[in-house]
């Protein structure tokens, strides 16, 4: 298996700390509103990338935090009237709600930063210690220039950041001893949320929360540490910075990023600052959100993704064009022999479209490659489902690898849905007309049916149904 790194840029063999285990951390939201659908593909990728892990067989120890200290929660809680907590508290239920129905996972654990103050502060007093930060007018920075790797994840030259930061201003940029220096502990500010600490009343700066989450659940050193694309600089550059200044240790193996979605013709990135996101919220409540997590699981996590109707669309056409393949491979089980000779003959085929999915998912989760797969699958069954004799053994196999490899894209198909007893009476009725030859009620309940969204179709096995 090759992940894709960011910090090399290059696909790296998938090696782990721990042989059959890894140790991966995902950035979080900062819990002020309703994640929007850019937020949710993140999490939908990366929950996506640990389901295949552990199809795989390994046992992933997945933390994934909740930031709720923070400028936009504080401003937030001003804006309602409210505390910090109560607008944390709120935010957190929304995602765990909005997440749930897109079938993420729970992460093993998802630790808050007003948890691990404590943590905090001491993590920080080693940097001190360690002469890679320094205490400014009760704020505390981190010496950029010190840490020798800084700006290789992003790609940046200390020049060019140094360009960069010079352009800033502000009362902050008197405190520093250089530009490129960022803040590890703010000082408090009137009516603000703050904590007391070796130097006085204030609170975290984003960047070393999730140094000290990361490492506190996960170790000093993880396998994988993933995130939104636009996090890459400052957040994770930083994050490595004050973790490895303190640990002396490589903080992350592998750096993964999923690309921006994108709206309208230009290709603009989705974004609360640039107001023009949708909430996933808002959205499932027009979309099915399995419609949803089936659009954003199926494309490549690196490559940018548009969000707009067609892909909406195409993604709730083919998840129907799937069910209704395993509801139609159900009905033929019910007439289908134990076994027939030339099954091993198809059970190797089975075989073959498993190892095509396998081998596009290896290369760095290539869900693109995968889905394909899926379909070839799709097609497979009904080809074979078409037969005159088909066994039971490989319609089997066929329909539990179908339900396996779209669990990895989180959607489970399970059984064939039931109907309720008057619609099987209508389908049981019709049947008897056809039998009859009174064609006339027998389209009068086709087009009742269709109606209510149950299509018919007559084989020469009988009447498979499905949902529109």
């Amino acid at each position: 298996m090759k992940i894709y790194n960011t910090m090399t840029r290059t696909k790296e063999e998938f090696k782990t700390i721990e042989p059959g285990k890894v140790r991966m951390y995902l950035c979080g939201p900062t819990v002020y509103n309703y994640i929007h659908v850019g937020n949710a593909r993140s999490t939908v990728a990366f929950d996506t990338v640990r389901r295949y892990l552990e199809y795989k067989g390994y046992e992933v120890h997945y933390v994934s935090n909740f930031t709720d200290v923070d400028d936009r929660i504080i401003n937030q809680a001003i804006e309602e009237g409210v505390s910090t907590k109560d607008i944390a508290d709120k935010y957190i239920d929304a995602f765990t709600e909005d997440t749930g129905k897109l079938n993420v996972k729970p992460a093993c654990s998802h630790p808050r930063v007003i948890d691990h103050i404590d943590d905090i502060i001491e993590f920080v007093e080693v940097l001190i210690e360690k002469g890679y930060a320094y205490e400014s007018q009760g704020d505390v920075y981190y010496r950029a220039r010190r840490f020798k790797h800084y700006g290789e994840l992003s790609n940046k030259s200390i020049d060019e950041l140094e360009v960069g930061a010079s352009q800033r201003t502000g009362s902050e940029q008197d405190k520093k001893e250089d530009p490129l220096d960022f803040a590890l502990w703010k000082a408090a500010k009137e009516g603000e949320v703050s904590w007391e600490s070796p130097w006085g009343e204030g609170r975290p700066g984003w960047h070393i929360e999730c140094s000290v989450m990361a490492t506190k659940h996960l170790g000093e050193t993880i396998d994988i540490h993933a995130g939104g694309q636009d996090l890459e600089f400052p957040h994770h550059e930083n994050e490595i910075a004050q973790s490895e200044a303190k640990t002396g240790k490589k903080f992350a193996n592998y750096w993964m990023h999923n690309a921006y979605l994108t709206v309208g013709e230009s290709g603009e990135k989705m974004s609360k600052s640039l107001k023009n996101f949708v909430t996933a919220h808002e959205l499932m409540e027009e979309v099915s959100p399995e419609v949803v997590r089936f659009a954003l699981a199926t494309t490549h996590y690196r490559h940018p993704m548009p969000f707009n109707e067609t892909i909406i669309k195409e993604a709730s056409s083919n998840l129907s064009k799937i069910k209704a393949t395993l509801n139609n491979v159900t009905f033929r089980l019910e007439t289908a022999l134990p076994d027939l000779e030339d099954d091993s003959e198809y059970l190797n085929e089975l075989t073959q479209i498993k190892e095509q999915f396998e081998k596009g998912m290896d290369d760095d989760f290539n869900t693109a490659n995968g889905i394909t797969a899926v379909y070839s699958l799709v097609k497979w069954l009904n080809t074979y489902i078409e037969k005159n004799q088909v066994s039971q053994i490989v319609l089997t196999q066929g329909a539990d690898l179908l339900n396996t490899l779209m669990a990895i894209f989180g959607i489970e198909l399970g059984e064939k849905e039931d109907l309720d007893a008057e619609i099987e009476g209508l389908i049981a009725e019709r049947n008897e007309a056809r039998k009859n030859r009174d064609f006339k009620r027998s389209d009068e309940i086709r087009d009742d049916l269709k109606a209510r969204g149950i299509l018919l179709e007559d084989t020469s096995q009988g009447t498979r149904w499905s949902k529109i």
